[in-house]
């Protein structure tokens, strides 16, 4: 008999096959190594959680507090989306950043062959929001803060440097006046401190008018054409001299350190912006810093630039920043528009909470927790305790249990009360409720149970 040889197709799709058979077997063999991403972290249920960033509750509280201080301050939540037209981001952090420069950003192409980027920062997307919603033809000024995730493509990710990290960010867009600047700083001010956060003081700079800073990074560069940068910094000098006077690099900070400030080259004007801005924060009570090492690269920044430090919290004490970006809308293709804003990481916030020992209040525990000694109570039960939710935090157990297991998993829940449940308190429409605190243990009939625990919440029980 003639052998003939197998198809192409069919020795492909057999190949197809054994590849995937063998990936199944080391994604089962691996299922349960999977972890968080490097730089990356879950946040989880207070009562799990081993590391401030972990706990829920700390995050809720933030976000609570930050929503009440701006709310009342007529500050909008706006939600944009965690991915954007990577040419936003390009615009609104510049192409000389380190987030472009480094290539920090996560970007991805689509099938229509648009680049994409998920967001390194937040200001660029609530300005291309501001602009493709129309937002301009509102009553000026528009406050608006944001929260959530935020992602850089860090190479290596550590405490402080994550891959994916959280921020606060908050707008106040369509004045140019110094009010506004101090009002902005005012806010992020009062934020802070509604956390618990002490000893914290804004430092304020200023990097003046586009002709103060053409002037400043031409002295710059006149200066600095022969020094012994780094090589960073000497990159940096061709392309947005100001950035030098960031570099971290301990032979570049001694070079810099002598050379003259951006706010030696503020105009008239400009000056006059930036004394009145302090002046604002000296009435309102505000504890500020004039630091003229500040500075803000990009082109489109203006005037104010700041930053809230906070001295628990080691050598790098700056918490956050923000500034005046008069020029970024119109750079994004908007009307000529003001702006100033500022934004803090929660997690560094969150440091500075846990070094000035602020606590947080624990999740709510259950007032009851009902126990099924019998199959017909466990429907019985659950119903109890789905019209009792209305008014208070309750729990059940899924299954029979014996008096004494169904004590304990009473207890591990953190309730005040187990109420049981079987064939005599069924025959006596009743629960027998028991404190799991003092022991004291009572007869109670089903429809006095909601008032039973009303008056145990007012200590009348």
């Amino acid at each position: 008999m003639k052998i003939r040889p197998i198809p192409n197709i069919l020795l492909n799709l057999y190949s197809s096959i054994f590849t995937l058979q063998s990936a199944l077997h080391v994604l089962d063999s691996t299922a349960m190594k999977f972890r968080a991403v490097k730089g990356t972290y879950d946040i989880l249920p207070s009562n799990l959680a081993k590391d401030v960033y972990e706990d829920q509750n700390r995050w809720h509280y933030v976000y609570e507090v930050v929503n009440r201080v701006l709310g009342h301050a007529g500050v909008k939540e706006l939600t944009t989306p965690v991915l954007e037209q990577a040419e936003v981001f390009v615009k609104s952090v510049g192409e000389s950043s380190d987030i472009v420069v480094q290539k920090e950003m996560y970007t991805l192409q689509d099938a229509g062959g648009r680049l994409l980027a998920l967001r390194p920062e937040f200001t660029g997307g609530v300005m291309r929001a501001f602009i493709e919603h129309g937002l301009h033809v509102q009553p000026m000024p528009v406050k608006l803060w944001n929260r959530g995730p935020i992602f850089r493509a860090e190479v290596q990710p550590q405490r402080g440097r994550f891959r994916q990290f959280h921020q606060v960010n908050c707008e106040i867009i369509g004045l140019d006046n110094p009010a506004t600047d101090a009002e902005a700083i005012t806010l992020l001010y009062n934020v802070l401190s509604e956390l618990g956060l002490k000893n914290m003081v804004v430092k304020l700079g200023s990097v003046g008018d586009p002709q103060d800073r053409v002037a400043y990074n031409q002295y710059l560069r006149e200066t600095l054409e022969h020094a012994k940068l780094s090589e960073t910094s000497r990159e940096r000098l061709k392309l947005n001299p100001m950035r030098v006077l960031d570099s971290k690099d301990k032979s570049d900070q001694e070079i810099v350190k002598v050379l003259k400030k951006p706010l030696e080259f503020l105009n008239t004007e400009a000056r006059a912006h930036f004394d009145a801005v302090q002046k604002y924060l000296s009435d309102w009570e505000i504890p500020v810093e004039v630091d003229d090492s500040i500075v803000r690269g990009l082109d489109y920044y203006r005037r104010t630039a700041f930053e809230v430090h906070h001295n628990s919290i080691g050598a790098q004490s700056a918490l956050c920043g923000g500034g005046r970006y008069d020029g970024l809308i119109e750079s994004l293709g908007g009307s000529k528009t003001p702006g100033v804003g500022w934004a803090f990481g929660v997690e560094r916030v969150l440091d500075a909470m846990q070094q000035d020992g602020v606590t947080v209040a624990e999740s709510s525990k259950p007032i009851l927790y009902f126990v099924a000694l019998d199959d017909e109570a466990v429907s019985e039960t659950m119903k109890a305790s789905f019209a009792l939710r209305n008014y208070h935090h309750i729990q059940h157990g899924y299954t029979a249990r014996k008096p004494g297991k169904g004590l304990q998993e009473a207890d591990r829940s953190g309730a005040t009360y187990a109420a049981l449940r079987g064939k005599v308190e069924r025959e006596n429409q009743s629960y027998q409720v028991k404190n799991l605190r003092s022991g004291e243990q009572v007869e109670v009939k089903e429809n006095e149970l909601k008032n039973f625990l009303e008056r145990s919440t007012k200590g009348e029980e």
